[in-house]
């Protein structure tokens, strides 16, 4: 029989003796498509940087916890002291292909880039060409599983973000089918409606059999809900986004398949990193602070003013907005409201890019309002850090949000967030606590919630409680590392 064309049927999740005991050692491997320092572009670079090297600070006595991460060794990626590993080749697009793996290290983790000609070919880490991103990442996928027997390592757990390395899990999986080898399969969904191309083709080309699977028809041949399908257990990167991807308006047509596998799904809040998101030793800042010397917080925003070209007073009302330009984060709504503005005396300052349209109503705003609104229309981490260190609030009416690391990072810099009442913001931000939460996916809603934080701004000892509140909340990696390790444990448990 044609192994291309056969048909399996999934095997039952992985399930061990009553009486389960702990390795001493836990291998994993962790497949991005971004990761910070190498490469960033936007918050899974955050997130596949810092998550690694927290699980791996778990380790004690009594456990050792083995992650490697594993990278594309895209054009644009930045690594130092990096040592060639013997080449080796996948099956992919009908030919046997050449893959060059290189080794280095980020604080003592191992960290190996994968390169080859489907990768090389693209000269970005994302591009509009989708057959072109299927083919890079199908190829990237099949080569880090193929990686461990190369390096001799082998690795207990395949840890796969979203739909860029989801079919690494559906690889894993045949495997499985194949040698009984039972390396469990982890799947941390940052983002559903991205799901990747049609890879039926790509699938059929290298080898691999399509699966008969319970998916809806039109999904059984896309990365993302592949990747679902095979793995053992789904992470959302919030608690309120795995409930949310449960209904018919945030699960993009898996709302049904997702709800009969539930027993699979879990939400882990994101962390971030809170060593470098410090505003006391901050270097981007022209004035440290911290929750105890907020007085200090007011030079920032006067400097920030400046900056900007904008009048330097303390006592007007300045927002932030830091995000992409993508109808997702709701930038329009934020933009319609400051416009809906015109009798409140206020200074918003814009931060970010993306979709042309949304770059011209940023840039037709500040035309309206010259005077108060600045934009700038670039990615720049070093201002984004300075708006979050002097703005009094920060906008982000996303229509959706599986996580979010701007209001977390907001928060720890005293800046209050304003945020929509979805996914991973009502999860962080407490109503008149830490911020302001409105429901309604609607500019006249944000303009009420804005109101509202208005109303309370001048009220300087009320204003410093919400931002103490914020700034000392714990939003570090440890918690959410320490759910991903009982999570790992859960799934390498043996008799």
């Amino acid at each position: 029989m044609n192994k291309a064309n056969a048909i399996y049927l999934r095997m039952p999740p992985l399930i061990y003796g009553k009486i389960p005991f702990m390795p001493k050692t836990i291998q994993a491997l962790f497949l991005a498509a971004e990761a910070d320092p190498f490469i960033k572009v936007g918050g899974l670079g955050d997130v596949a940087g810092t998550l690694p090297r927290e699980l791996r600070a778990l380790s004690n006595d009594d456990l050792k916890i083995d992650v490697r991460l594993v990278l594309p060794y895209h054009s644009a990626l930045k690594a130092e002291d990096l040592r060639p590993l013997e080449p080796f080749t996948v099956r992919c697009g009908g030919a046997d292909v050449v893959v060059e793996a290189f080794e280095t290290s980020l604080q003592g983790m191992p960290v190996y880039l994968i390169g080859g000609e489907p990768i090389r070919a693209s000269g970005s880490v994302y591009s509009l060409d989708a057959k072109a991103d299927s083919e890079k990442y199908a190829f990237f996928s099949l080569a880090a599983i193929e990686l461990p027997k190369h390096i001799h390592w082998r690795p207990q757990i395949i840890h796969a973000n979203d739909w860029h390395t989801a079919l690494s899990l559906y690889v894993n999986l045949t495997r499985r089918w194949e040698s009984g080898e039972q390396t469990a399969g982890i799947l941390t969904l940052h983002n559903m409606p991205f799901m990747g191309a049609d890879s039926r083709e790509i699938l059929e080309r290298c080898g691999l059999p399509i699966a008969q699977t319970d998916l809806p028809e039109w999904a059984r041949t896309l990365p993302l809900p592949l990747g679902i399908w095979s793995a053992d257990k789904v992470v959302a990167v919030s608690p309120g986004y795995a409930a949310e991807i449960l209904t018919e308006e945030f699960g993009c047509g898996l709302n049904e398949f997702m709800t009969q596998h539930q027993e699979s799904l879990s939400g882990i809040l994101n962390g971030i990193d809170t060593v470098s998101f410090d505003p006391a030793v901050d270097k981007a800042l022209s004035v440290n602070y911290d929750a105890e010397r907020l007085d200090l917080r007011v030079e920032n925003k006067e400097l920030l003013q400046e900056k900007l070209g904008l009048a330097r007073d303390p006592n007007i009302p300045l927002f932030g907005v830091v995000s992409r330009m993508d109808p997702q984060k709701g930038v329009d709504l934020a933009f319609t409201a400051l416009k809906n503005m015109k009798r409140i005396d206020f200074q918003a300052v814009i931060l970010g890019s993306g979709d042309p349209k949304l770059e011209e109503s940023a840039r037709e705003l500040q035309a309206l309002f010259p005077e108060k609104i600045k934009v700038i229309l670039r990615y720049d981490a070093n201002l984004a850090r300075q708006i979050y260190a002097g703005a009094d609030m920060l906008l982000m009416p996303s229509r959706y949000e599986p996580c979010g690391l701007s209001q977390m990072i907001a928060m720890r810099y005293g800046c209050v967030p304003i945020v929509r009442a979805v996914g991973g913001l009502k999860d962080t931000v407490i109503p008149e606590e830490t911020g302001f939460v409105f429901e309604k996916a609607h500019f006249m809603s944000l303009v009420s919630a804005i109101k509202s934080a208005l109303k309370i701004l001048p009220d300087r000892e009320r204003w410093q409680t919400l931002q103490r509140n914020g700034m000392t909340k714990d939003f570090s990696w440890q918690t959410s590392a320490q759910e991903y390790l009982d999570l790992y444990q859960s799934l390498t448990a043996t008799e």
